[in-house]
């Protein structure tokens, strides 16, 4: 009987299972979008959610609260051939991510189901993402547009 027993086992030992999930959910924060299994993903988003969370207060004890669950995972850049610490999950969480969602009071990722399936086990794709994602590279487009008409208006 599973009577009062919250998630699931992923066939995983705990340990694994936690490190696991934050391994996750630092790579969702660090890339926005991460490709994974349908279970795995259902078992991580509300952990992210709860960090987002967390962020929005952006206050200190909210920090080493995420730091505590989650590490302070470096994020490194590849710049010209060399790669380079360009910050950390925890600091693109709070600067970054909290400030975006303040607004917002939850739903902070979406699972968007993949054709496709994985090779070996034929499991189930799909893509975690953060919401909200799509407005900056759009904005970030039309911004790209509006200055490229106004150069060849004024050129």
């Amino acid at each position: 009987m599973r009577h009062r027993v919250a998630g699931t086992r992923l066939s995983r030992t705990s340990g694994h299972r936690l490190a696991m999930r934050r391994n996750l959910v630092s790579s969702l924060f660090e890339h926005e979008t991460i490709s994974t299994t349908i279970q795995k993903a259902k078992e991580v988003r509300g952990f992210a959610e709860k960090l987002i969370t967390l962020a929005k207060k952006g206050d200190l004890p909210s920090r080493r609260r995420a730091i505590s669950l989650l590490g302070n995972r470096a994020i490194y850049k590849d710049e010209d051939g060399r790669t380079a610490k360009s910050g950390t999950v925890v600091g693109k969480l709070f600067s970054e991510l909290g400030p975006r969602y303040l607004d917002r009071p939850g739903g902070y990722t979406r699972i968007i189901h993949l054709a496709k399936r994985r090779l070996g086990d034929n499991g189930q794709l799909v893509l975690l993402q953060l919401v909200g994602q799509e407005e900056q590279t759009t904005k970030e487009q039309s911004r790209g547009k509006k200055r490229s008409k106004q150069a060849e208006s004024n050129g």
